[in-house]
């Protein structure tokens, strides 16, 4: 009997070689119809959209990283997230997970460049030094800068993950000695899109790339180029201590009776009135948990400069958007006791404001 090759191998036939069922692949399909924001009547859109789709290159940079959204990218597991994707696309130039090395490498990516031009997608991961003619990370004897200009360019779409490659992350943070910057920065007149956080989510990633497979076009995103359905709202109004902020009861210190609670941690530097992303919603690791879930605040990662502007990460907000600019935390606390008291939901307040868009979040440089 003659062992079928894995190319004349349909989808879900290499799936089940892999131990993945139709049922596996359907709750995959539904909860990206749920991260993309879409009813669940689009599973079978989705699901019909994978299994027609031809499978495009991928291939993914890394400049000055810590290689934390390859790592989010590898540890997704339920369900089966990394198996899926990796049937959808075809990795061809990894540098951290490849087999080939040295020049072998270099010529998958050439490769890649020449002969798909315009058929590709590129991930970029880690921020670009510029400085001193981009000296600062070079690979193959090629700047990061000469290489992400060269391959961006020539890409059907590009994804920045992470903060690094969306606007420099901490490698940017003052004073900048390597002149780090992100994509956005460094290459102009590409199809982009970015996925900011510190590492990115890799839900996030698998949804943009469905998104693309299923309606042939990156999903919506926001004036940051960021995609709407991860990045549209802000996390406080999803924040599950949300109810404690309304009440006026915080964890005054580490360890206090509050702390131990689940009380809210404005007060102790969480950053999510004024940070925009689903960390809430779609949670980590498997969807097991999430920082302020797990007694930590939010550090503002998926915002703009947040190493600079974020910081100190333990020290409050002065203002929270949609509760009047001169709102403090204490105030807010006894003004929200006595509006509750009155009967009037104080997120209702908060959600006046929603249609003004995440730019009343957003710290300008």
């Amino acid at each position: 009997m003659k062992i079928p090759d894995e190319k004349e191998l349909g989808f879900m036939e290499k799936l089940a070689q892999k131990g993945i069922s139709r049922r596996d692949f359907m709750k995959f399909c539904t909860m990206m119809a749920a991260t993309l924001a879409l009813p669940a009547s689009f599973a079978p859109k989705i699901a019909e959209a994978i299994e027609k789709s031809k499978r495009p290159s991928l291939v993914w940079l890394e400049f000055q990283d810590c290689a934390g959204n390859t790592e989010s990218f590898l540890r997704a597991s339920k369900p089966t997230v990394v198996e899926i994707v990796l049937n959808l696309l075809s990795v061809d130039y990894h540098e951290t997970i490849m087999a080939p090395a040295g020049k072998q490498a270099e010529k998958s990516l050439d490769d890649v460049v020449k002969n798909q031009k315009g058929k590709y997608i590129t991930v970029v991961e880690g921020a670009i030094p510029t400085k001193d003619g981009g000296v600062y990370c070079c690979i193959g004897g090629r700047s990061a800068v000469d290489i992400v200009k060269e391959v961006c360019g020539n890409a059907m779409a590009t994804i920045a993950v992470g903060a690094c490659a969306w606007d420099g992350g901490w490698p940017a943070a003052s004073p900048n000695p390597t002149g780090a910057k992100g994509v956005k920065d460094v290459v102009s007149g590409i199809t982009l899109i970015n996925l900011p956080g510190c590492p990115m989510n890799v839900q996030n990633l698998t949804g943009v790339v469905v998104h693309l497979l299923t309606f042939g076009a990156l999903p919506a995103t926001d004036e940051l180029g960021r995609p709407l359905f991860a990045y549209g709202e802000r996390i406080h109004d999803h924040c599950e201590r949300r109810a404690h902020f309304d009440a006026g009861q915080y964890v005054r210190q580490w360890g206090d009776e509050g702390h131990r609670l689940g009380w809210c941690l404005y007060e102790m530097g969480c950053k999510g009135p004024e940070t925009f992303q689903n960390c809430p919603t779609i949670r980590w690791n498997d969807a097991t948990n999430w920082p302020v879930g797990s007694g930590h605040g939010c550090i503002g990662c998926a915002s703009p400069r947040f190493w600079d502007t974020m910081t100190p990460f333990y020290r409050r907000l002065p203002k929270v958007p949609g509760f009047g600019v001169e709102a403090t935390a204490d105030k807010i606390g006894l003004g929200l006791a006595a509006v509750t008291a009155a009967g009037v939901v104080a997120h209702g307040i908060a959600r006046a404001v929603k249609g003004k868009g995440p730019e009343q979040g957003e710290k300008k440089e």
